[in-house]
């Protein structure tokens, strides 16, 4: 008698905690819902953008796995970043920088210090390498976990996405001065971006081109760590799809905003410039 006591006394908690999680769980949701249906997307990208990542500049030492088809590689680094200017990576293997490189809105430079080349290119040769058609400013965002800063903020659909709010665009270019290349001209992304429903910071964000929907980037946030009054996110995964899938882990640490920064970048000269 006094186990099926217990039994019955069981089951009367674990029903009474499952209707207390789905209660919760209609409620949340009820919660989520309110915003979008109240407000709409506009309200959900200004939140988004009233909670972005200010800042003048960035500086953060990381960890990273790269792996792309069969080749894998683990390696650490220095990331510097003059807000809407220059990027600066420093990359190395065993506690030995392997490269180095300076990233503009006009130009990439690198050293290499493995065989000792370094080029002099720009974003069109990267985007040839890569098989994609990015800019500095959807690399910058990406890389800090921001919205794309210079585009138009296009017509966005809101909805609701596994507990997350998602904000859709389907055409998104680039606004008129601050083209800075004739290929930009013809540049319209398709977006989306998921928005944590308490901080309203981006958790996951992706784009591909209307012109060839087979090229993505995509960028998953998550790890959020206070700096100052700011959140930024300690992990990020990269996935860019193309010809092949390049998939890139980064653990973030050591994080400091709006400090005085130097880039330091001089090229030996016993190294030999390669092509694009």
């Amino acid at each position: 008698m006094n186990r099926a006591k217990t039994s019955f006394a069981n089951i009367l908690v674990i029903a009474f905690a499952g209707l207390l999680l789905v209660s919760s769980c209609q409620t949340h949701r009820s919660i989520i819902k309110k915003p979008i249906k109240d407000e709409g997307a506009d309200y959900l990208f200004s939140k988004l953008k009233e909670r972005e990542l200010q800042f003048n500049t960035l500086s953060a030492r990381f960890s990273a796995d790269y792996k792309n088809g069969s080749q894998k590689y683990s390696f650490s680094g220095q990331i510097r970043v003059q807000k809407d200017t220059l990027i600066w990576l420093s990359l190395s293997v065993m506690g030995l920088e392997g490269m180095r490189l300076m990233i503009s809105q006009d130009s990439i430079m690198y050293i290499n210090r493995l065989n000792d080349t370094y080029l002099i290119g720009d974003w069109y040769d990267l985007n040839k390498f890569l098989n994609t058609n990015i800019d500095y400013n959807i690399l910058q965002s990406f890389l800090i976990g921001n919205d794309i800063s210079f585009y138009e903020d296009g017509k966005f659909r809101a909805s609701i996405d596994k507990n997350e709010y998602k904000l859709t665009v389907s055409t998104r270019q680039k606004q008129k001065k601050y083209i800075r290349r004739k290929d930009e001209e013809n540049n319209v992304f398709i977006q989306n971006i998921w928005l944590d429903p308490n901080t309203f910071k981006i958790t996951r964000a992706d784009v591909k081109e209307v012109r060839n929907t087979n090229i993505k980037l995509d960028a998953t946030y998550s790890s959020f760590e206070t700096i100052g009054t700011q959140l930024f996110p300690r992990e990020m995964i990269y996935l860019i799809t193309a010809d092949n899938r390049i998939l890139v882990d980064v653990t973030f640490s050591r994080i400091n905003i709006d400090e005085l920064l130097k880039f330091p970048f001089t090229i030996p000269s016993k190294f030999t410039r390669v092509r694009p």
